[in-house]
């Protein structure tokens, strides 16, 4: 595929959403010598990154790059955009992108960073891409749309990302080329990212490892211990990896920085969301309550449902999700669901 940018300009990404991901993947993109324009909806917001060179509501004190700025007119950060980058909460994104669509240029690369399966629908970020794009007049059919589309994934947890602390990424597209291109433009000093063409695999990695990271902080806030922990990790791999073979991934992309290395660094950080929020309901904390101190979206609360909706769809079993979706969804009190987990009947490990 042709890219539009000519070497006599710089590489040009619009980057929707400036929460602390799409701010943070702004960043590492401007550090690799692209031109992002970062789109917002809240005037304010957008103001004080552009004269305050810092995000105060997102990643506070840390300063922005030069390379990039803000906007609240989706139009200007579409023009001329090489890499137009999605970052808003999964479950808006069908929305969203169909008034952004019309604006996008027709060989931009459509990048996703959401990891979240959408509700109702049980499609994948991508595929939820795929479709509204190609509705759009300057969207091509789904097929030339999917060839254009590419998933951003891996241990990526957005404060270190953006103090520029080292973290490894994987890119992936369908079209190999594609991929290298997206890495070659958002590779620094301190984000490594990797190529793969397994787009299934590595966003359900990213929609799954969600999900048993709320189970993780369940376990972590009722005080279970690091046993515990290392099960619940090792099983939702488990898990993750069933789903992935019945959908058609590659089981080595669950072994990688898409599977394994994401679900690590969302089970045992203090900076992930969902870890976070599991943990306050672990310690007995209602949902509403949870959701009340939680200031940015945790993906898995809206995401458990569909990943176990996508599961039953195509009949795999996923005990440790549907724990989650009845401890979050259904009010069934941590001890009882944990027990009722434990109690089930003895298998051998590689059923």
């Amino acid at each position: 595929m042709s890219s539009s940018h000519s070497p006599s300009r710089p590489v040009r990404a619009a980057v929707y959403g400036n929460g602390s991901w799409g701010t943070a993947f702004g960043m590492v993109l401007a550090d690799a010598g692209c031109q992002v324009t970062l789109w917002g909806r809240r005037p304010e917001l957008v103001d004080a990154i552009n004269s305050e060179r810092t995000n105060p509501d997102y990643l506070p004190g840390l300063e922005l790059p030069d390379g990039l700025r803000a906007t609240t007119d989706p139009a200007e950060a579409a023009e001329g955009a090489d890499f137009t980058v999605l970052a808003v909460p999964s479950q808006s994104l069908r929305t969203n992108l169909a008034n952004w669509a019309p604006l996008i240029p027709q060989d931009s690369v459509l990048v996703s960073l959401m990891k979240g399966i959408e509700l109702g629908t049980a499609k994948r970020m991508s595929e939820v891409i795929e479709e509204v794009v190609a509705k759009s007049p300057l969207g091509g059919t789904p097929d030339e749309v999917r060839s254009r589309v590419a998933v951003v994934t891996g241990p990526n947890l957005a404060r270190e990302i953006a103090a520029r602390r080292p973290a490894a990424s994987v890119v992936a597209c369908a079209d190999g080329e594609v991929a290298r291109r997206l890495q070659a433009a958002c590779h620094t000093a301190y984000f490594r990212p990797y190529t793969n063409t397994d787009v299934i695999g590595c966003e359900l990695g990213g929609a799954v490892k969600n999900v048993i990271g709320l189970a993780v902080g369940i376990a972590d806030g009722m005080g279970l211990g690091d046993n515990a922990k290392g099960s619940l990790i090792t099983r939702g791999l488990a898990e993750t990896t069933r789903l992935g073979l019945a959908m058609g991934a590659d089981p080595l992309t669950f072994s990688g920085l898409a599977g394994l290395g994401d679900l690590v660094a969302t089970c045992s950080s203090p900076l992930s969301r969902n870890h976070t929020f599991g943990t306050n309901l672990g310690r007995g904390m209602t949902l509403e309550e949870t959701i009340a101190v939680t200031r940015q979206t945790a993906e898995g609360v809206k995401s458990c449902e569909s990943v176990a909706d996508l599961a039953r769809r195509h009949g795999v079993d996923m005990p440790i999700t549907e724990t989650v979706v009845e401890i979050v969804h259904q009010g069934k009190p941590p001890v009882v669901a944990l027990k009722e987990l434990m109690s089930r009947s003895a298998k051998a490990e590689r059923h």
